[in-house]
């Protein structure tokens, strides 16, 4: 049960109404994780548009889905886990691919340097070393896909603390823990 009430779109209104109406229709369903962020209208702006921007950015959605599982398996966020590896798959990922991204590997060398330095950083709180910037430059990422990749992060570390601190429900077919 969720430890923070999960907003009925119905019962609410203005803005808040309209973002969750947004995040229903680009997922034919409003996801608990939205649910309960909606109790705080600028988290829900924030997360909402942190989406949205990412999903415009350089970064190709599949990669941005296996850092997302990696980073969600290290931090125990079965929601995370189970939407992201749920998103992979319709970003064109295998399932061995989301399932190696948990333990932040992948066959393909870029995108294991890749998820390799989101999991420094979780790992590390930030606290990286310039050979862990250096490795993702010498994999062929240019100071946009970079920063991009740290925003990724950054927004999944939100979405973890969310799911994992209010026990949001989880409303996508289960992943397990590795």
């Amino acid at each position: 049960m969720s430890r923070v009430p999960l907003v009925n779109p119905k019962d609410t209104t203005g803005e808040r109404q309209a973002i969750l109406g947004q995040i229903h229709s680009a997922f034919g369903a409003t996801p608990n994780m939205f649910r309960a962020v909606a109790n705080s209208t600028a988290a829900l702006k924030s997360m909402w548009g942190a989406f949205g921007a990412l999903g415009g950015g350089v970064i190709a959605p599949r990669l941005g889905e296996q850092i997302a599982v990696a980073i969600a398996n290290r931090n125990a966020c079965e929601y995370c886990l189970a939407a992201h590896t749920a998103l992979g798959r319709k970003a064109g990922a295998s399932s061995e691919e989301m399932t190696a991204a948990q333990d932040g590997q992948s066959q393909d060398p870029k995108t294991a340097t890749a998820l390799r330095f989101a999991l420094r950083v979780v790992e590390g709180r930030g606290q990286i070393a310039d050979a862990d910037v250096d490795s993702l430059r010498s994999a062929g990422f240019n100071d946009e896909e970079i920063v991009e990749i740290l925003a990724h992060v950054a927004l999944n570390l939100f979405t973890n603390y969310v799911n994992v601190a209010f026990a949001v429900p989880v409303d996508f077919p289960g992943v397990k823990l590795r």
